[in-house]
Order: structure tokens, then C-alpha cells, then sequence
């Protein structure tokens, strides 16, 4: 029965590190353009060669660093697994103050996308979006994110269940819904297979949104 326990117990561990993977790949996806952009020599080729090089270490790093942290500890792996070690250990604070360092230089670029994001959802006007407006928009988002960052005190549920909502939708849904936009909107023909194949795949994206977003919210 204890058994049984522990392998349950890391399936959902292990499918709450998924989630987290898919929500933050996807959401940090808002600003390609002015990557491109702001490349030297900005060829296709060259940006190519940023990204695959960039996404290839970082997959290299998280999943050494996933894997050892989730050997040492098993199912009993904090959602923040830095929170399984000593205060008092020399190279976890250390590693504490990496990671806040990297939360205030990076939150930046993450946050301008979402506030972005919002306002192209408001539909505002291109005339209207001067300075005032975004400095307004970025106060009132942060704000509210303030507050939820002081009211909530376990990152494990915040990721897990943005992972669950925010990362299925991202990766499974809206494609779909995109991918059906476009082919009615210009008529395109024998798309069906295509078509099918993404309904069935945003299907199991909500049914695994809504199996971790209850496991999230349960926890």
C-alpha cells in the first residue's frame, strides 16, 4: 500500500513539473519579435542558432538540476526545491540569492508581455497607447500580482495550477482555435485530417487542465 502511495504521490509530482515546464516555455514566448529584432545581423539562420543554442542549454541545466533535486528527495520534492534544504547550507543560500537575482532581471521582460498582452485584449487603439497608458496599465497589474504575491505563501500551487490552465491553453487550445480561424477565414481545403487531429489534441489538453488544476487546487 506504501508503495502504491509513493508512486502516486510522484506521478503527480511528476505531472505538476510538466505543467510548470509547458506554462513557462509557452508564456515566455510574448516577445520574439523584439528578439529578432534587436539581433545583430538578424538573419533566420542566426536567430535559429540563438534560439536552438539558448533552448538547448536551458534544457540541459533544468533537467540536470530536476533530476538531481528529485533523486535527493522523491516524492517529498518541494514545488521550490531549493525549500528541501538547510537554511544554514552555504550553497543553497547561495543559490537563493542566484535565483532572486534572476526573478528581478527577467521578471521585466515576462511582465511587459503580459501587460502588452492585456492591452491588445482591451483592443485600445495603436494613437491611444502613449506613455500614461501603459504606465497606468503597469501599476494596476502590479498591484494586483503584489497582492496575491503577499496574500499566497505556496509557489507550488501558483505554478502547478497556472501550469494546468494557463500552460494547457497555451500549448493545446489556442492553437486549435487559431489553426480553425484560419482555415475558415481563407477557405482553406484538406485541412480535415489537420483540423481533427488538433481537436482531439485540444480535447486531451483540457481533460489534463482540468485533472491539474484539481490536483493543484486539492494539494
Amino acid at each position: 500500500m506504501l508503495g502504491n502511495l509513493d508512486l502516486l504521490a510522484t506521478q503527480k509530482a511528476m505531472f505538476s513539473i510538466h505543467s510548470t515546464d509547458f506554462w513557462v516555455c509557452f508564456c515566455r514566448h510574448s516577445r520574439p519579435n523584439q528578439f529578432y529584432l534587436e539581433l545583430k545581423d538578424n538573419t533566420l539562420q542566426r536567430y535559429y542558432t540563438v534560439v536552438g543554442s539558448s533552448f538547448g542549454v536551458s534544457i540541459l541545466l533544468m533537467g540536470f538540476i530536476t533530476a538531481i533535486g528529485f533523486a535527493t528527495f522523491g516524492s517529498a520534492s518541494s514545488g521550490l526545491i531549493l525549500n528541501n534544504y538547510s537554511s544554514a547550507d552555504t550553497w543553497i543560500f547561495a543559490s537563493r540569492i542566484a535565483v532572486a537575482v534572476s526573478l528581478v532581471f527577467s521578471y521585466p521582460l515576462a511582465f511587459q508581455g503580459c501587460r502588452d498582452g492585456i492591452i491588445d485584449l482591451l483592443k485600445i487603439p495603436m494613437d491611444k497607447r502613449d506613455d500614461k497608458l501603459s504606465n497606468m496599465t503597469t501599476i494596476l497589474i502590479l498591484s494586483v500580482l503584489t497582492l496575491f504575491a503577499a496574500t499566497l505563501n505556496d509557489v507550488s500551487m501558483v505554478l502547478a495550477l497556472g501550469g494546468a490552465t494557463l500552460g494547457n491553453a497555451l500549448t493545446y487550445v489556442y492553437p486549435y482555435l487559431m489553426y480553425k480561424a484560419t482555415v475558415s477565414k481563407f477557405s482553406l481545403k484538406g485541412e480535415s485530417t489537420g483540423l481533427t487531429i488538433a481537436a482531439i489534441s485540444a480535447i486531451l489538453g483540457i481533460v489534463m487542465g482540468g485533472i491539474g488544476a484539481k490536483m493543484a487546487i486539492s494539494k
